[in-house]
């Protein structure tokens, strides 16, 4: 055993201008009551009006909820000035921890230069910001785009030395998968702390859309059954994805994980639901 018990986090996305922000914000404050170790403020490289959208969110999460604050930072489509500019409107509001990717490409869209991938985009921070803590994502089941899992993680390993103090999973259903890739990690002297994305289906729509967009991701058998029972039965299917999820959390906290980050999709309830199941389990902030 570690000794020390694990952190729960959350992570939310800025909505669509047409939708507006109070159904977020309404969300956030019931989150804070959660004590959650952070919540992480997503950016997408389909929206570059960074400032608008991730810094202003991250803004409300650090000042107005006295949450702790990680903003994403994708830098595919931005230069070094943007990215300049981006950090000193971090450093303004007081959020200093930032989640580096690159970010998807977008289909016919050509990618900036200054960034080909997260290493450069964490070492260009370590040299403008050295202040700045910065967390690196990790993909326990390999990037979609690697050649091969030793790439993979050769790769993680170069984004770790230029100055990652930890790293957050892409969401798995299968904890077999995210142990095998803590052991690579261990044999390839990754040793910051892996922090495991968890996801709780509850509805069938983004259960259809996991499976259309994440043809990497193993589902185990009991999983599927899941779906496939009760995908027409939404009361149904959100209790069982809720307690796959929990199954999945208790599991990993049993095995020292370091710490679950909550993929909420802005679902206050399902916040809710997963702490009053397991916040004994974890530290917090509060």
């Amino acid at each position: 055993m570690t000794g020390q018990a694990p952190s729960l986090s959350f992570e939310i996305f800025p909505p669509k201008p047409e939708v507006g922000n109070e159904k977020i914000l309404q969300a956030l404050r019931e989150m804070q009551g959660l004590a959650p170790h952070f919540i992480s403020v997503t950016c997408s490289n389909n929206n570059l009006n960074v400032e608008e959208t991730t810094v202003r969110l991250s803004d409300y999460v650090r000042n107005d909820l006295q949450v702790p604050t990680i903003a994403h930072l994708p830098a595919a489509y931005l230069t070094k000035e943007k990215v300049s500019s981006v950090l000193q409107s971090l450093d303004r509001i007081g959020v200093q921890r930032i989640l580096a990717l690159r970010g998807d490409i977008i289909q016919g869209l050509p990618p900036k230069e200054d960034f080909r991938y997260a290493t450069d985009l964490i070492s260009f921070i370590k040299e403008e910001a050295p202040h700045f803590d910065i967390i690196g994502a990790c993909y326990p089941e390999g990037h979609p785009e690697s050649g091969s899992a030793v790439a993979d993680i050769k790769n993680l390993k170069k984004k770790v030395d230029a100055g990652c103090s930890s790293l957050v999973t892409q969401l798995f259903f299968d904890n077999d998968v995210f142990y095998d890739f803590q052991e690579k990690c261990y044999l390839a002297d990754i040793e910051v702390p892996i922090i495991a994305g968890i996801m709780p289906i509850i509805n069938r729509n983004q259960a259809l859309r996991l499976l259309k967009t994440c043809e990497n991701i193993r589902l185990p058998r009991k999983f599927k059954a899941i779906l496939e029972k009760y995908e027409h039965q939404p009361e149904s299917l959100r209790a069982a994805g809720l307690a796959y999820a929990v199954d999945q959390i208790v599991d990993l906290v049993t095995n020292d994980v370091a710490g679950v980050h909550l993929y909420t999709m802005n679902k206050a309830e399902t916040a809710r639901y997963i702490h009053q199941a397991t916040h004994s389990l974890f530290r917090h902030f509060g």
